[in-house]
């Protein structure tokens, strides 16, 4: 489900998922970093993460043309098994983009996610939506064979 909206504040997106595994096993997907990286197209060895609000997190994306792209960020919030916010700093930009993944377990075996994110144009949603996109199929891979 994606939901598209433009609004004095920007311009967001909302993507959900349901993924048949435990909230435990997503949590963990989202949260340690030898996980993460396994899902997030991250370059090997790249991804650090400090989970907790305030903690520093990074990664080096790989695009599928083999290019490479630091990023780095903070947690803003952190709620274990329930909301991770995130915040992404952005080259020119002096506020961080924030992207929120909520977690809701249906089951013991089925959990949704919610991933939302503002950015300040259609263009910069866009790709944000698109790159989202990618990180969930991935991550339902991912999930599928880890469990």
């Amino acid at each position: 489900m994606t939901t598209e909206q433009g609004t004095a504040e920007g311009f967001s997106y909302t993507l959900e998922r349901t993924f048949e595994t435990s909230v435990a096993a997503v949590w963990r997907a989202w949260t340690v970093a030898e996980s993460y990286a396994q899902w997030s197209y991250a370059a090997p060895g790249s991804v650090e993460m400090d989970v907790w609000p305030g903690g520093a997190w990074k990664s080096t994306i790989v695009t599928p043309d083999g290019g490479q792209f630091p990023l780095t960020g903070s947690y803003i919030e952190v709620d274990e098994n329930r909301r991770l916010v995130i915040g992404m700093d952005a080259p020119g930009k002096d506020e961080p983009a924030v992207m929120t993944v909520e977690l809701a377990e249906r089951s013991a075996h089925e959990t949704r996610v919610v991933v939302s994110q503002s950015c300040d144009t259609s263009d910069e949603r866009d790709v944000a939506e698109q790159g989202t996109t990618m990180l969930l199929d991935s991550l339902a891979t991912f999930l599928k064979t880890a469990n």
